[in-house]
C-alpha cells in the first residue's frame, strides 16, 4: 500500500504519512523508499495507536486514533462482581451544625423536665433553696444559744456577786469561739465529701 492509499486508509492526508515518516513514528512499517515507499498497514495502525502525541489525538488525530483501533481486536472489559448492600453498609453522613443543635436542645429540655419532675415529687431540693432554709434555721439558733448565755450570765452575776458584763463576755467568747472551730470542721468535712452511687449517676 502506497502513501496515497494510506492517507485514504486512515482518513489523513498524503503530507501527514510523510510527517509521520519523517518524524520516525512509521519506521519498520513499511519498506522501500520514495515513490516505491510501500506501508504494511497493520504494522502502521499498530504503530501510530502506541506513538502519537496527546496533541494528536485531536482533530484530525482524533479521527486517525478511531480509524487505527477499527483495525485493532476488541478489548473486552472485565465486569466487576456486584457489590450487595451488606458487604457495602451505607456511610453515615456527618450530623450537620442544626441536627447537633436541636439534639443538645433536647437533651438539655429533657434534663430540665427531669428536674422539675424530681422537684414535684419531693425527691429533689435545689441547693439554692436548702442553703437558704439552713442558713435561716441555724440562725434561730445561734440566737437562741446566745439569748440562753445571756442569762446564764445574769444568773451567774447574781449568784455570785460578780459583774453581769464581765460574766456575759466570758461565755460569750467560749461559745464563739466553739462555733468558729466547729464551721472549720464541718465545712472541712463537707468538702471531703464524696457523691453516693445514684447522684453520680444522675444527671441533672
Amino acid at each position: 500500500m502506497n502513501a496515497t492509499q494510506l492517507a485514504t486508509e486512515l482518513g489523513i492526508s498524503k503530507g501527514r504519512v510523510s510527517q509521520y515518516v519523517s518524524e520516525g513514528k512509521l519506521d519498520g512499517c513499511f519498506t522501500g523508499d520514495g515513490r516505491a515507499r510501500r506501508f504494511d498497514v497493520g504494522k502502521v495502525r499498530a504503530a501510530l495507536d502506541q506513538r502519537l502525541d496527546p496533541g494528536q489525538m485531536l482533530g484530525n488525530g482524533a479521527s486517525t486514533k478511531r480509524r487505527i483501533r477499527t483495525a485493532l481486536p476488541d478489548v473486552v472489559p472485565v465486569e466487576q462482581p456486584p457489590v450487595s448492600e451488606e458487604d457495602s453498609p451505607p456511610a453515615e453522613a456527618p450530623m450537620s451544625r442544626y441536627e447537633l443543635a436541636r439534639t443538645l436542645n433536647a437533651e438539655e429540655a429533657a434534663r430540665k423536665s427531669r428536674r422539675e419532675n424530681l422537684l414535684a415529687e419531693g425527691s429533689l431540693v435545689l441547693a439554692e433553696s436548702a442553703g437558704r432554709e439552713a442558713a435561716r434555721a441555724l440562725s434561730r439558733e445561734l440566737a437562741q444559744v446566745e439569748d440562753l448565755l445571756r442569762r446564764g450570765a445574769r444568773v451567774i452575776a447574781d449568784d455570785l456577786g460578780v459583774d453581769f458584763k464581765a460574766a456575759r463576755k466570758i461565755l460569750l467568747d467560749l461559745w464563739r469561739d466553739h462555733r468558729t472551730l466547729r464551721a472549720e470542721a464541718l465545712g472541712q468535712k463537707a468538702a471531703e465529701a464524696d457523691l453516693d452511687d445514684s447522684e453520680s449517676e444522675a444527671d441533672f
